[in-house]
C-alpha cells in the first residue's frame, strides 16, 4: 500500500523577459522556490523568431530541455549542433564549461516555439565532468495508458506503471512523466522515497493530493510535495470540459551547498570567482570561447 504525499505549497508562475526578446514563466529559482535539490530553476518558455537565447556560457550543471511546439535550434563551441522538435527532449551537461546557443525555429503558421528547461544541480564529483549531449526524441518515449484510457502517461524518465524509461539521460537521477488526464480519470503515481517532488501544470485543472489535502490546480502553476511519503494522486473532474496536462518531476536531492551566479553553479563562492575568471581569460573548460560565435546565433547581431 502506498503513502500519498502531502501538498507542501503551489503558486502561479509569473511571466517575464529572458533571453532576447523570449518570454518564460519561472516558477522554481523564484523568491517563492529559490531552489528544491537537485533543481534549480524550471522556465516554461515561448519564443519567436527573433528572439531566443543567443551566445552563453555553463557551468556545474545540467539542462534538460522539451520542446512542446515549435522546434528549438542549438549550437555549441566545440562543433555539436541540432534540432530538437515538439515532443523532442535534449539533456546537456555543462560539466566544467560550455557556451552554446539555443534559437527557435521559424514554424510555418507563424506561432511561437513553447516547451520547459529545467536545470539540475551535478553532484560536487561530476562538476568538472565534460560536457555532453544527449538527444531524446519523441518516438523513443514509452508511453502508457491508465484508467480505460483516460489516462495517458509519457515516460520521459523512470518508472510508470511498471514500464521503464529510456536510461542513462542525466548523471543527477531524475523521473519525468508527461501526463495527461481526460475529464473523470484519476491516477496515482509511484515517487522514489526521500525524493523531491512537484508538478507543472499546462492545462485545464487537476486536481492533486488525497481526501482533505486536495487542491485543484490550474494552468502555469508549480505544486511541490512533501518529500515524505512514495506516491502522488492525481485527477480531473467529471465535469470539466478540458483535459489535464500537467509534468510530474521528481529528483535525488544533493547534500550540497549551492553557490550560484547566473549560468555558474557551483559549491564555494571561491569556486564562482574562479568560474568567472575562467570565462573570462579563456581557460579551464572555457579555451574555445575564445573568439567563438554562434551561426545560430548571428541574426541576434
Amino acid at each position: 500500500m502506498t503513502t500519498p504525499r502531502a501538498i507542501q505549497k503551489a503558486f502561479v508562475a509569473v511571466e517575464q523577459s529572458e533571453g532576447v526578446g523570449a518570454r518564460v514563466r519561472r516558477s522554481i529559482g523564484t523568491p517563492n522556490l529559490r531552489t528544491l535539490s537537485p533543481f534549480l530553476m524550471l522556465d516554461h518558455f515561448t519564443s519567436t523568431p527573433g528572439a531566443g537565447f543567443p551566445d552563453h556560457p555553463h557551468r556545474g550543471f545540467e539542462t534538460i530541455s522539451y520542446v512542446l511546439h515549435g522546434a528549438f535550434d542549438h549550437e555549441d563551441f566545440a562543433g555539436s549542433s541540432g534540432t530538437i522538435y515538439a515532443g523532442d527532449l535534449q539533456f546537456m551537461t555543462a560539466g566544467r564549461g560550455i557556451m552554446h546557443s539555443e534559437m527557435p525555429r521559424t514554424n510555418a503558421d507563424g506561432s511561437p516555439t513553447v516547451g520547459l528547461q529545467l536545470w539540475v544541480d551535478l553532484p560536487k564529483k561530476l562538476k568538472k565532468c565534460e560536457p555532453r549531449y544527449r538527444d531524446l526524441r519523441d518516438k523513443e518515449i514509452p508511453r502508457i495508458e491508465a484508467d480505460e484510457g483516460k489516462v495517458k502517461i509519457k515516460v520521459i524518465s523512470g518508472r510508470s506503471h511498471g514500464v521503464d524509461s529510456v536510461q542513462e539521460l542525466a548523471y543527477t537521477p531524475v523521473w519525468i512523466l508527461d501526463i495527461e488526464i481526460k475529464p473523470g480519470g484519476k491516477v496515482t503515481q509511484n515517487l522514489p522515497v526521500g525524493w523531491n517532488a512537484f508538478a507543472y501544470t499546462l492545462n485545464g485543472t487537476t486536481t492533486f493530493g488525497a481526501e482533505k489535502g486536495q487542491q485543484t490546480i490550474g494552468a502555469y502553476q508549480i505544486v511541490v510535495f512533501e518529500q515524505k511519503g512514495d506516491s502522488v494522486s492525481m485527477e480531473v473532474a467529471e465535469d470539466v470540459k478540458e483535459t489535464g496536462h500537467f509534468i510530474l518531476i521528481a529528483g535525488l536531492p544533493l547534500d550540497q551547498k549551492v553557490v550560484q551566479y547566473g549560468p555558474f553553479v557551483l559549491n564555494t563562492q571561491d569556486e564562482v570567482y574562479q568560474a568567472m575568471l575562467d570565462y573570462q581569460s579563456h581557460a579551464n573548460g572555457f579555451e574555445r570561447a575564445k573568439g567563438w560565435r554562434s551561426e545560430i546565433g548571428k541574426s541576434m547581431t
